[in-house]
């Protein structure tokens, strides 16, 4: 995805954070080594629910086409989308914005899960656990934990969320520990079950986060090229 706005600052030390991880693992110590400095800005923090409506349009497109269409979607509610305002809205005025009839529903499920309060307010979220978080925008129709754990880490800047479900993370960790072949590329077969993640990443914590992103920069320095850090799609 693309945000525009000015980054914020991580509500925790990420030298505190490198360190504890150079301290607790050798391995993930060589890549912070070879990757450099832990550079992970924020994504501007709007509502839950705006935040999870952008989600929902991205799902299963290419950057440029869903910006557009969230782009035609905001206009379309005004500028400042509302969960209110989006129920109102005809389903023709959506469509003609691009959304299929799948995320039409996803979108005003959206919406009527935050009027509800399934969908917490943004001071709310702020003072809940990440499971709590998690448990409650998974309610959501086309939400799944996945997407969650994306906008804890880019958005909310807790520490210690471990996507093991994560294609990258995954292909970054068998970069980092496991012995793979250089005879031929990597395959599904290499990549780690999430349940060896969890064994390695106890002693990660509370800084799961972190180890993440410096797992995505380990695909990033296997084809020499940039990535968002972000790798599913549900």
């Amino acid at each position: 995805m693309i945000h525009n706005g000015r980054s914020r600052k991580l509500p925790y030390d990420p030298i505190e954070a490198v360190e504890h991880l150079r301290a607790a693992d050798p391995k993930l110590a060589a890549l912070i080594d070879r990757v450099g400095p832990f550079t992970l800005r924020l994504d501007p923090a709007p509502s839950p629910f705006e935040s999870l409506l952008e989600s929902i349009i991205y799902q299963q497109l290419h950057g440029k086409a869903a910006a557009t269409i969230h782009a035609r979607v905001c206009q379309c509610l005004g500028g400042e989308p509302a969960p209110q305002l989006l129920l109102d809205t005809p389903d023709e005025r959506l469509r003609a914005c691009g959304l299929s009839g799948n995320k039409m529903k996803a979108v005003r499920d959206l919406a009527a899960r935050t009027l509800d309060g399934t969908v917490p307010t943004h001071a709310a979220i702020k003072k809940m656990t990440d499971a709590a978080i998690i448990e409650h925008l998974t309610r959501v129709r086309g939400i799944g934990p996945w997407t969650v754990e994306m906008l804890l880490i880019f958005r909310m800047g807790r520490p210690d969320v471990f996507p093991v479900t994560d294609y990258g993370v995954r292909k970054g960790f068998a970069l980092t520990f496991q012995r793979l072949p250089k005879t031929r590329a990597l395959e599904a077969a290499d990549l780690p079950k999430p349940e060896v993640l969890l064994k390695r990443g106890k002693r990660w914590a509370p800084f799961r986060s972190v180890a993440s992103w410096y797992l995505w920069r380990a695909c990033d320095l296997a084809k020499d090229k940039p990535s968002s850090g972000r790798s599913n799609i549900e």
